[in-house]
C-alpha cells in the first residue's frame, strides 16, 4: 500500500517510547521512515530505538519549550530535517471529581497534554512550512468529544487539542502541511496505570463493540494520516472509538 513512500521521511513521536507512540514509531519505521522517539524517560526512549533500523531515542519533557527546541535540533542534527511529527505524549491525571482536583493537578494535565502538543507542533511547523510539505498527527482522545466523568482535566485537555487541531490546520492549509488528529477510545496502555479500575471499566461500557482498541489499530490511523497518501485532509478529527462516537 505504502511502497516506498516513507523513505526518506524523518519523523518525530513524542511520548515515542511505550503505547501508542512505540506502536507508531514503529510502524513508521518499518515502511522506512527514520524515527525519533522523544519521551521523558530517555534510558526507555533509547532502548526502544535500539530495536528499529533508523531511529534515535531522545530523552525530553514536552512542557518545556527550551527541551523541546533541543530536541529538535538533536533530532535533525542525527537524522535531517523532520517531515513528521506524532504528538502522542500525554497522562490521564487523578480520576477525582471536578471540586476534588487541586490547581496543581489541573495544571499538570493541561501542560502536558495541551501546552506541550503546541509546544511541539510549533517547533515543527516553520520548517515543514519551508519546505512545502510536512504532516502532524496530533493525538487527542473521545473523551475530548464527549466529556468523561472524574476526568475533567484530561477532557478539557483533549478538547482543547481538537480545537487546536483545526486551527492550525486552517493556517496551513496552502501550505503542503497537513494537521490532523486522531480521538481514540481507551487503549489499554501503561496510561491505564493512572486511572482507577472504576474508571476503566466504565469507559469499556462506554464502546459498543465491547472492546478497548489496541496500539497497532491507532498506528495503522495515524501511518496513514501521516503518509502522502493522506493529501485532502486537513483539521479533521478521525475516531478510533468502537462506535462510541457522537459526533
Amino acid at each position: 500500500m505504502y511502497g516506498d513512500t516513507f523513505k526518506g521521511k524523518v519523523a518525530v513521536v513524542t511520548g515515542g517510547a511505550r503505547g501508542i507512540g512505540l506502536a507508531c514509531a514503529q510502524s513508521l519505521g518499518n515502511l522506512g521512515a527514520s524515527v525519533a522517539l522523544w519521551d521523558r524517560d530517555a534510558v526507555v526512549a533509547t532502548e526502544a530505538a535500539a530495536g528499529m533500523a533508523h531511529a534515535v531515542g531522545i530523552g525530553m519533557d514536552v512542557t518545556q519549550d527550551a527541551d523541546v527546541r533541543r530536541a529538535l535540533a538533536d533530532t535533525e542534527k542525527a537524522l535531517g530535517p523532520v517531515d513528521i511529527l506524532v504528538a502522542s505524549a500525554g497522562i490521564t491525571g487523578p480520576n477525582k471529581t471536578v471540586v476534588d482536583y487541586t490547581v496543581d493537578e489541573w495544571k499538570q494535565v493541561i501542560d502536558v497534554n495541551l501546552v506541550g502538543l503546541f509546544l511541539c507542533n510549533r517547533a515543527v511547523a516553520p520548517g515543514m512550512v519551508a519546505r512545502k510539505w510536512g504532516r502532524i498527527v496530533n493525538i487527542a482522545s473521545i473523551a475530548g468529544k464527549e466529556g468523561n466523568p472524574n476526568a475533567s482535566a484530561y477532557s478539557a485537555s483533549k478538547a482543547g487539542v481538537i480545537g487546536f487541531t483545526k486551527s492550525l490546520g486552517k493556517e496551513l492549509a496552502t501550505s503542503g502541511v497537513l494537521v490532523n488528529c486522531v480521538c481514540p477510545a481507551a487503549i489499554r496502555t501503561d496510561i491505564f496505570k493512572q486511572m482507577t479500575e472504576q474508571h476503566i471499566a466504565f469507559m469499556l461500557s462506554k464502546i459498543p463493540m465491547g472492546r478497548f482498541a489496541t496500539v497497532e489499530e491507532a498506528a495503522a490511523m495515524v501511518t496513514w494520516l501521516a503518509s502522502p497518501l493522506c493529501s485532502f485532509n486537513n483539521g479533521a478529527v478521525f475516531d478510533l472509538s468502537g462506535g462510541r462516537a457522537t459526533y
